[in-house]
């Protein structure tokens, strides 16, 4: 074997699905190069860190992690091996220079717009010249070099289908980090998702940092791009993710009722149920207007199963903006949902304003608000016992004979099954329920009644 095909890569991931798939798509490109994932950092050649600027305290947690990786990497030195450090991602994109400065066991960072370009920026690297920084590119270039012989990992695949946000939201630093909203060619998406089916996926979530803001020259948007792939031999199921109210047309909501393919799983974050901290947040939609496409897409799709973001401690926000948040939640119903205590980013609009909530009043109020969205999850899913519901099998369970799959309502059951079974679909008898999963029996028969709302 060559040294070119000895070469061992570790990849850490902070943050979104987006950041998962990005990291999928990093190690496509670097494998050409000979480098193979490893899951041992002390042992690796490269060593790429894909950060996440939204979470809580993401430049400290960026920082600790590069104090033991320099550590690594002189421990290598000593051995008379070499180590190369890469700082890819939003916190790459938005505080690239500092990094540089502050972190000397970095060589090179990386925006998210320029991943294609890393087989030259490792080259330059190993030849200890050439640019370190490569934030700059045009996303339409970045999908036009990246390499089109995927491997998915499993019978279900990720594919990005637009990038970047028009909408500034006060709290956010993605239309700063990612630039502003770009959207692939429809017949682009269509042959990478040809690929990935004949690779055996089966099914396929299509991501975007505002994803139904997708379009594309024909008009016909990200329903039309579903109806699209829909016709697509051997794909059994389609998601997308993540979606802005504001965005959600008539078509697309239509496209739930009446595609097959699209699972009745739509994840429509809300952020605050407080009109007045919606304004703040510059969200560009209202608790009215939301509740209003709830009840489109409900008329569509009455099993249609709802997830959810919100933000508790926004700033300015008071006990009764949290209580309306609370009445929202109570009134919607949510088969799950993500929730967050505000955390200033530097350089957004929100980090400046006046009225900072008060740590510890941050901490009540997502204790508060996650405790109901919890109880809703576990109502939920005990409201599938007695279904017989439709499997998509992924891989073995931790159990022996046990295999997991998903629901259409993006669930885990587990069941007594063998590898034979992935990637296939299965009729599953639910009969028992617990906070993240259900457990059931393959059964030959398909019930088709709806899950119901969460009352």
């Amino acid at each position: 074997m060559t040294e070119l095909l000895k070469k061992r890569l570790f990849i850490k991931t902070y943050g979104c699905q987006m950041n998962v798939h990005d990291s999928e798509r990093m190690a496509d490109v670097l494998r050409p190069l000979g480098y193979a994932l490893t899951d041992r950092p002390d042992h690796a050649d490269l060593v790429v860190l894909n950060t996440c600027h939204i979470r809580e305290k993401a430049t400290e947690k960026v920082y600790s992690e590069l104090g033991r990786v320099k550590v690594l990497k002189a421990a290598r030195a000593e051995q008379g091996s070499t180590m190369i450090v890469a700082v890819a991602g939003c916190v790459a994109q938005a505080e690239g220079a500092e990094i540089m400065n502050r972190q000397t066991a970095v060589d090179l960072v990386i925006g998210p717009q320029s991943y294609h370009r890393l087989p030259e920026l490792i080259a330059r690297a190993h030849r200890s010249r050439g640019e370190r920084l490569a934030a700059d590119f045009e996303a339409e270039e970045k999908f036009d070099l990246l390499p089109m012989d995927r491997r998915p990992d499993g019978v279900t695949a990720f594919l990005t289908v637009q990038e970047g946000c028009d909408r500034f939201c006060t709290f956010c630093v993605v239309p700063y980090t990612r630039g502003a909203e770009f959207s692939r060619p429809a017949a682009a998406i269509e042959a990478e998702a040809r690929r990935l089916v004949d690779k055996g996926v089966r099914e396929i979530t299509l991501l975007g940092q505002n994803v139904n803001a997708y379009h594309n020259d024909d008009g016909g948007g990200l329903a039309g791009l579903i109806r699209r792939l829909a016709r697509i031999p051997g794909l059994a199921r389609l998601r997308y993710t993540t979606s802005h109210p504001a965005d959600m047309d008539e078509a697309l909501i239509a496209a739930h009722g009446e595609v097959e393919v699209l699972m009745p799983y739509l994840h429509l974050p809300v952020q605050s149920g407080s009109d007045r901290i919606l304004k703040a947040m510059n969200r560009a939609h209202t608790v009215d207007s939301y509740r209003r496409t709830i009840d489109r897409v409900r008329a569509a799709r009455p099993d249609i199963a709802l997830s959810c973001d919100f933000i508790v401690g926004f700033p300015g926000e008071t006990d009764a903006d949290f209580e309306a948040s609370m009445t929202l939640i109570r009134d919607v119903g949510y088969a799950s949902a993500f929730s967050f205590k505000y955390s200033r980013r530097p350089g957004t609009p929100a980090a400046a304003m006046a009225g900072q909530v008060d740590d510890a009043v941050k901490s009540e109020r997502l204790a508060e608000l996650q405790a109901l969205l919890e109880a809703q999850q576990r109502r939920f899913n005990a409201g599938q016992i007695g279904r017989a519901l439709p499997v998509l099998f992924e891989k073995p369970g931790r159990h022996s004979g046990q295999i997991i799959g998903r629901s259409p309502y993006l669930q885990a059951v587990h069941c007594q099954g063998s590898v034979d079974l992935i990637g296939r679909i299965e009729s599953v008898r639910i009969f028992d329920s617990a906070h993240n999963s259900l457990t059931g029996l393959r059964t030959p028969v398909v019930a088709d009644e709806p899950a119901g709302e969460i009352a």
